[in-house]
């Protein structure tokens, strides 16, 4: 029987994380009285903004100067700040409110949950071939539709299919994990990470695709052999296991076989791959945006509800279910957009600009670009929400992107590295501790096996990072 994903992560993250982080909105809200602390502190400036050739407002580097002080904000700002948040967010909130229903009533069709479960059943005891094809199918779903959540219900198969193939549970949860965290990093049109990231940084949403579908294979191709390496070193001595000494669950198991993959769900799969190609079509062409895109997503919706049969009650239903289990990512957006309001408010995100800015600028836009990336990862430890994340950073990124000489798409890239990769490791992030509870990992083991892979991934972005910015990548 299939759990609620969000009710799968909050069990399991309350009983297997050892960490007492307060929940992310009240990181947000706390942050919203730093901000506005730090209009107290810190003087009021402004650079000098200019319409460039592509129609999009940029400072001029060298331009900062103080302003005049305007007195000292009120406390009541903090409060006024977050419905102001929602207001100036109420596009992408809705938007985002529809992505989850449209979700919801395409995984009522079963069409998802057959297509991974046959490929799980089909590849069979091919264990290198079941990694690399499964983990890129994790990783597709998080690049294009923001995937996460949605893949809890596949731990038991994975965990079964992995004790069968006398693998362990730190592989199988590896597939997984890594997958989504490499999608997530290189996403192509993520709506809750790519098209939010960009429509603040001013670009046009899933704009420099070409880039990061060109990065998806080799970052997939070094997360896929590090689980296959591994794997292969278990199979070869169960001793090398890293959770050797803790006995798998018994409840693990198949449940029966998976459902068959029928036309119907053949047609609602390839019905959401059209609408996607669609958006991509749509925003280069005819210049949609989030308006267009929530109407293409509500129209697949009401595709795939008749094509299924759903029925109308069933379809609204399972639409309201999932658009409410994105209530939380909705709310973290208007509090996230508070505290750029009370920046805004104190006139500070140019003196915190031109702060970070200058270091970066003196070296150089190659660095400046990696140094970007860092502080993405270390914001993501505080802000596990990709979507919090880039209302709270990109105002000031896209900026110091200007001084520094880097454009406003790397920038974006590399919010990206430090939002989906960090994924895999920051303990703050719930869906990850949930799913280690599930499979009985301790959050130290799980740190053994992913730091090296970090590695490899910080060395990789920071290449690709350096080849964007060479390449002049927009």
């Amino acid at each position: 029987m299939r759990r609620s994903a969000a009710a799968i992560v909050q069990c399991a993250a309350m009983s297997a994380s050892r960490f007492r982080v307060p929940h992310t909105l009240v990181l947000l809200l706390g942050m919203s009285v730093l901000a506005l602390l730090a209009s107290y502190i810190l003087p009021a400036g402004a650079f000098t903004r200019i319409t460039n050739d592509v129609g999009r407002e940029v400072i001029v580097p060298g331009t900062y100067a103080a302003l005049p002080d305007s007195g000292m904000l009120s406390p009541w700002t903090v409060l006024t700040a977050i419905p102001r948040g929602f207001a100036a967010s109420h596009e992408i909130i809705f938007f985002v409110f529809i992505i989850g229903g449209a979700l919801a009533v395409i995984r009522a069709t079963g069409a998802i949950d057959a297509a991974l479960g046959q490929l799980i059943a089909r590849l069979g005891r091919r264990s290198g071939l079941l990694i690399a094809i499964t983990m890129l199918v994790f990783t597709v779903g998080s690049s294009t539709l923001g995937m996460a959540e949605e893949y809890l219900p596949f731990v038991p198969v994975l965990l079964t299919l992995a004790i069968e193939l006398d693998m362990d549970a730190v592989t199988a949860i590896g597939i997984m994990v890594v997958g989504y965290g490499v999608g997530y990093g290189v996403a192509a049109i993520n709506p809750f990470t790519v098209v939010i990231a960009q429509e603040v940084a001013g670009l046009a949403p899933t704009s420099g695709i070409g880039y990061r579908l060109a990065l998806t294979i080799p970052f997939a191709l070094i997360g896929i052999h590090h689980v296959w390496r591994y794997s292969k070193r278990v199979r070869e001595d169960r001793s090398a296991s890293l959770v050797a000494d803790i006995a798998p669950d018994p409840a693990w198991s198949l449940g029966g076989k998976a459902e068959r993959l029928s036309g119907t769900h053949i047609l609602v799969l390839a019905l959401a791959v059209a609408t996607l190609a669609l958006l991509v079509i749509g925003i280069a062409r005819w210049h949609w945006y989030l308006v267009e895109m929530g109407a293409a997503f509500l129209g697949l919706t009401l595709v795939v509800a008749a094509i299924a049969r759903l029925g109308a009650d069933k379809s609204a239903k399972e639409f309201c279910k999932g658009a409410a289990e994105l209530t939380t990512t909705a709310l973290l957006i208007g509090f996230a957009r508070a505290i750029q309001v009370v920046l805004e408010d104190g006139q500070i995100i140019d003196t915190i600009v031109e702060g970070i800015a200058r270091p970066l600028a003196q070296a150089g836009p190659e660095l400046a670009a990696v140094g970007m990336y860092a502080i993405q990862s270390i914001c993501n430890f505080f802000i596990p929400s990709g979507s919090g994340q880039a209302y709270v950073t990109m105002p000031i990124m896209a900026p110091i992107a200007d001084i520094t000489g880097v454009s406003r798409q790397t920038a974006v890239l590399a919010f990206q590295f430090g939002d989906g990769f960090t994924n895999m490791v920051v303990p703050t992030n719930a869906v990850l501790i949930g799913i280690l509870g599930l499979a009985r990992i301790p959050y130290d083991r799980w740190l053994r096996f992913i730091m090296p892979l970090m590695v490899k991934l910080w060395i990789a972005g920071s290449i690709a990072l350096v080849l964007a910015v060479l390449m002049g990548y927009e």
